[in-house]
């Protein structure tokens, strides 16, 4: 067997290997966001807007990271990490600042729904 034959069985197996490990990474965070939502609903503020959307948040961005280190894995140069990194770093700052614009509102929404005049009243 030729040196290219070899490098590419290396390469085939060092994907398959990064294939493997990211399906067991998506499985064991699957397995934490799961039992965090246990402990979220089991806390006095679990079922709150405000604390679905830092759920729903925490799931999308570290989904979003592993996608990201899926694609760099799979970059064949220089110029496709740049690409890879760039799409990366757009998408996440436009999705960074609207989670951060909802959860300002979810926030405020919920600091009004808790705040009582005397008497028991609500404005």
């Amino acid at each position: 067997m030729n040196d290219k034959g070899i490098s590419d069985d290396l390469t085939a197996i060092a994907a398959q290997a990064a294939e493997q490990t990211m399906e067991k990474v998506h499985g064991a965070m699957g397995n934490y966001f799961s039992w965090l939502r246990q402990m979220a609903s089991a806390s006095p503020w679990g079922n709150t807007d405000l604390n679905k959307k830092l759920l729903k948040y925490a799931e999308q961005n570290i989904d979003a990271a592993l996608t990201f280190a899926q694609k760099l894995g799979g970059a064949k140069n220089l110029s496709d990490v740049v690409k890879i990194q760039s799409e990366f770093v757009a998408m996440q700052f436009k999705s960074y600042n609207e989670q951060a614009r909802e959860l300002g509102e979810a926030y405020g929404k919920s600091m009004l729904s808790t705040t009582k005049m005397p008497f028991g009243t609500n404005q």
